[in-house]
């Protein structure tokens, strides 16, 4: 029972036991009310966006549960303020989240209707690229099974970052119109807008105390429209949301300049705010594009913000508490404006004294820092920061001002550490450093693996680390069983359930209970029989995305990530070349077949790693059609990389490729997606590659190369990469077939930026770790053929990977850096 104004309201019994007979009514009740159709007339996408709504009213009664129960027990919030969520399809998360899969899939089977057909049509909401968005939607998937009292917030991008096509085989970018049909899944809130400044000036004036205060006079102003979808728990009654903010002009049609016939000012307000939620990372290499992106961050920071504190006045008044009732996590640097924007609504708006300001500011917030890369901890120029958010600006000089002064009395005279920690980089242009700003703003700084975290630690932000040893952690990253498990891998699921029984979804140390099957003969054969049914689906995605036709004998070597240059899918092209090379001057020669399968989105501004995806492109046409080569190295790049593709892609993978260079990839948990479906690691020491081989066993990982500390050794000592090119006539060959233009119809030039990279200077030293990864290959297929082995070690990665799951993730978190407890629903 609701009580509403002394009014007692039964939740309505279809939404909370639902029945095939009740399930039917929504169904056709949405049909009617909802979408205005008929029975009769319903089309397809009818149908499915009824069946949307009639799933979604399963979860908002919990929802409403799961708000009284806040409301009630007033807990301390977690607020996790991330640019990216990269969620996959709804429909048959939902589905499985709500209990219904099989009950609604017998509805619509006895109406002529397919379950699986509606779940095609649901759409992958773009709101993300690569692990940091997947990360956040795992993160808030635990939040709400573990019953944390939670909220995420981000962008609502109206067209994703892009979908990536192809033509001739370089990328393509086109807009992601996931919203082209609307989405069943949000909430609107257009009658909590909020409103956002930019640009404009600030000024002083002496307040009624007499004290003198700063204030902001915006020149612009935009509006934040809410979007709210439901995140609910796996196994609990307990359902938390995300927030998504829509930009939205205050002033959207000028009617005197349309009435005059000036068609494109009259929206030229409207399109000029509402570009700031867009599209995901816009190209930052136009001084508009990097304007984009502060406006962008300033903007979701902002209106979260302004969402938060409202949800901490409706049980709370006094600010001393805000940090009892708050936690703000800052998934990396693009949130970090949410410190200057906190401290200025304390400041200005509320009228605190800067001490108390300050203190509950840093009390409230936490960052977690995803790379070691320079270029990646962002820097924005002072001058924009003027422009843009001046108020913000200064009170980033006021903290640190505050700030260096005591570094100067921790350290007094050491010129050169003040200007290493200040938040005000001097040269070569001034700018403002976000990371430098979220570690003194905040009360813990994590990494994301036992590598990472040490590096941050030591050299990345050494200074802090220094001065603050108790603000670093290690929070290494996990994933959700629940998506990449049980609906990735159903077949999987069903062993593992038979085998050991239920509960391993939310205690997935459980695992651990398929050791004693690895010796079992019985137990192997099933768990081929899976990879081998696995194996055939994602062949055929493959062959209906890019026309390659594989063979499901081939050993299934994967490499799916961001396209980065330190990630290195330029090695895996230069192992393919070198097999090619093989077969070229044997092709009668004995060899396990291969397929190499890559997925990948470049940046659009990167333009090397563009490169990289038309060689790899180019590298598979000539390969594919080789009749020397006969079918037995096959290489395919699905375009558009997403979730819904990585849960075919997982599941039916024999090798997960994590080759990137020692020390620069920060956690990674594809490798942990891969190794718990079964899949073995060629891997270097790096990331949580270092934690997955310590609990799997070095027996059971294929490693290779250059360690964290010989890849500083060896660049301290003067790194020649042509000498490697030169002392090595296989790779020398390789390098040359390239730069020749053997993969590129004889144009030498196409591809003479990469050559030049890798001969000129080998950054991430491609070629210094190109023999060990080469042999580890040879190894890899040796022990492939010996199947009894290889299935053993397959059980064992899956086994014992449970370390994984990003519910033990975020009960570290709860427990060590925000203090929140779980409130259980009813």
């Amino acid at each position: 029972m609701t009580v509403t104004n002394g009014m007692t309201t039964p939740p309505d019994v279809r939404r909370t036991e639902p029945t095939r007979e009740s399930i039917m009514q929504s169904l056709v009740d949405h049909l009617y009310y909802s979408l205005g159709s008929t029975i009769q007339s319903a089309s397809k996408h009818d149908v499915y966006t009824a069946l949307s709504l009639v799933v979604r009213d399963l979860l908002v009664t919990r929802r409403r549960q799961t708000t009284e129960a806040h409301y009630q027990a007033n807990p301390k919030f977690v607020y996790y303020l991330s640019a990216e969520y990269m969620l996959g399809k709804q429909l048959p998360q939902n589905l499985l989240y709500s209990g219904s899969t099989e009950l609604i899939r017998e509805v619509l089977a006895a109406s002529g209707r397919s379950l699986d057909d509606l779940i095609a049509m649901d759409v992958e909401p773009g709101l993300g690229n690569g692990g940091l968005g997947r990360l956040a939607a795992c993160f808030i998937d635990s939040l709400a099974t573990l019953d944390m009292p939670a909220v995420g917030y981000g962008i609502r991008y109206e067209f994703g970052i892009f979908k990536q096509t192809f033509v001739d085989g370089r990328q393509v970018e086109e807009p992601d119109e996931w919203l082209f049909h609307g989405t069943p899944w949000e909430f609107p809130g257009p009658d909590n807008m909020i409103e956002v400044g930019l640009y404009g000036r600030t000024e002083t004036y002496i307040d009624e105390q007499g004290r003198k205060r700063g204030r902001w006079i915006p020149g612009m102003r935009v509006l934040g429209e809410p979007y709210t979808t439901l995140v609910p728990g796996y196994g609990t009654q307990t359902v938390n949301i995300l927030r998504l903010w829509r930009a939205r002009a205050t002033n959207e049609f000028d009617f005197q300049l349309f009435d005059a016939g000036d068609y494109v000012r009259a929206v030229e307000v409207k399109t000029y705010s509402e570009n700031i939620s867009k599209v995901l990372y816009p190209n930052d290499e136009t001084p508009q594009g990097k304007e984009l992106r502060l406006k962008q961050q300033y903007f979701f920071c902002t209106c979260s913000l302004r969402d938060i504190i409202r949800r901490f006045h409706l049980r709370n008044e006094s600010w001393d508490v805000f940090p009892d009732k708050v936690a703000i996590q800052l998934n990396d640097t693009h949130p970090v404006i949410a410190i200057p924007e906190l401290m200025r609504i304390l400041l200005d708006e509320e009228g605190l004294a800067w001490a108390r300001a300050w203190e509950i500011t840093r009390k409230t917030f936490a960052y977690t820092c995803h790379t070691l890369l320079p270029e990646a901890l962002e820097r924005w120029p002072v001058s924009l920061f003027e422009h843009v958010l001046p108020r913000h600006l200064e009170i980033i000089y006021e903290i640190n001002s505050h700030f260096l002064a005591d570094v100067r009395a921790a350290y007094p005279g050491d010129t050169g550490r003040i200007a290493r920690m200040s938040i005000i980089e001097e040269h070569p242009v001034r700018s403002v450093r976000m990371a430098n700003l979220a570690t003194v703003g905040g009360s813990a700084v994590n990494g994301v693996a036992g590598l990472h975290s040490q590096l941050l630690r030591e050299r990345t932000l050494k200074d802090f680390g220094e001065l603050w040893p108790e603000k670093f952690q290690n929070k290494t990253n996990g994933v959700t069983p629940r998506r990449f498990v049980k609906l990735a891998n159903p077949r999987l699921s069903d062993l593992i359930t038979t085998t050991i029984g239920d509960g391993w979804l939310t205690n997935l140390e459980r695992l651990r209970e398929l050791e004693p099957y690895a010796d079992d003969p019985a137990f192997r054969e099933q768990w081929r029989a899976i990879k081998r049914a696995n194996k055939a689906d994602l062949a055929a995605l493959i062959q209906r995305t890019t026309g390659v036709a594989v063979s499901t004998d081939a050993i299934f070597d994967v490499i799916v990530k961001r396209l980065h240059e330190y990630k290195r899918q330029l090695l895996k092209i230069l192992h393919i070349i070198t097999l090619y090379h093989r077969l070229k001057d044997d092709p009668g020669m004995e060899i396990v077949p291969r397929l190499f399968l890559f997925g990948a989105k470049a940046a659009p501004g990167y333009h090397t790693a563009k490169r990289i995806i038309k060689l790899i492109n180019n590298v598979g046409a000539v390969v594919n059609s080789d009749p020397d080569v006969n079918g037995r190295l096959r290489v395919a790049f699905p375009p558009n990389f997403g979730v819904s593709m990585a849960q075919v892609i997982y599941p039916g993978a024999d090798i997960s490729e994590q080759i990137s260079t020692a020390g620069k990839e920060a956690s990674g948990t594809g490798n942990m997606k891969f190794a718990l479906n079964g899949a073995l690691t060629t891997g270097t020491l790096d990331g949580a590659n270092i934690e997955i081989r310590d609990l799997v066993g070095a027996e059971n990982f294929f490693l290779f190369g250059l360690t964290e500390e010989e890849v500083t050794a060896l660049k301290a000592s003067g790194y020649n990469p042509l000498a490697a090119y030169y002392a090595n006539a296989i790779l020398k060959r390789a390098v040359d077939s390239i730069a020749e233009g053997h993969f590129s119809n004889g144009d030498t030039q196409i591809f003479r930026p990469v050559i030049d990279s890798l001969l000129g200077r080998d950054e991430y030293l491609v070629l210094a770790d190109y023999q060990p990864y080469v042999e580890i290959h040879d190894v890899v297929e040796q022990v492939y053929l010996d199947h009894e082995r290889w299935t053993r070690m397959s059980i064992l990665n899956t086994a014992r990977c449970g370390y994984f799951s990003s519910d033990r993730s975020i009960q570290e978190y709860c427990d060590q850096i925000w203090k929140v407890t779980p409130v259980r629903i009813p």
